[in-house]
């Protein structure tokens, strides 16, 4: 299972493009709302969440998915139970993908140290001992996928599929999004 993790402040593109994406590739993933079921977006969007933050099954998570939103990620960090799935993906070698400010949650941890990555520009200050790629959409390293900012979305989800599953799969998608 793929959560997407959605903190009240979350930057839309970097939660809907992604999950269509991963639904195109018919991959298992949901919307984690951390603090309720509708949550809303940085732009006044609100997303239906499949489950709370609390009703995640950690054992059989593939993958968590931090989008970007200054406040959504800062609602993020603040909650125990989101910290607890980011945390246990590390400890237990599962994909994170993070963009735009997320992956700051991981390099002021130091969980990107000596990892190759990328983030919202300005932004490289909170990313610990990570090997910035400044001028990259997305970068894939090992475990961890990161993402540049909200026009980088499209290129951050098929990032996650090309990982997760094949270039096959991506190229297919590309084709019928005309992409």
């Amino acid at each position: 299972m793929i959560y997407l993790l959605l903190g009240k402040g979350f930057e839309e593109i970097e939660a809907v493009a992604p999950m269509d994406i991963l639904r195109r590739a018919k991959m298992e993933a949901q919307y984690v709302g951390v603090g309720g079921l509708v949550v809303e977006g940085a732009h006044g969007i609100n997303i239906q969440a499949d489950i709370t933050v609390d009703q995640m099954d950690l054992e059989n998570m593939d993958m968590v998915i931090i989008p970007g939103g200054l406040d959504g990620v800062n609602n993020v960090e603040a909650s125990p139970a989101a910290m607890a799935a980011v945390r246990y993906a590390i400890d237990n070698d599962k994909y994170i993908a993070a963009i735009c400010a997320a992956p700051t949650i991981l390099g002021k941890r130091g969980w990107l140290d000596g990892v190759k990555a990328t983030c919202y520009p300005g932004m490289e200050s909170d990313m610990g001992g990570a090997v910035m790629q400044k001028d990259a959409r997305f970068v894939v390293d090992g475990k961890f996928i990161t993402g540049q900012a909200p026009a980088a979305a499209v290129d951050f989800g098929l990032a996650i599929v090309e990982t997760l599953i094949d270039s096959s799969m991506k190229k297919t998608i590309m084709h019928f999004m005309v992409y």
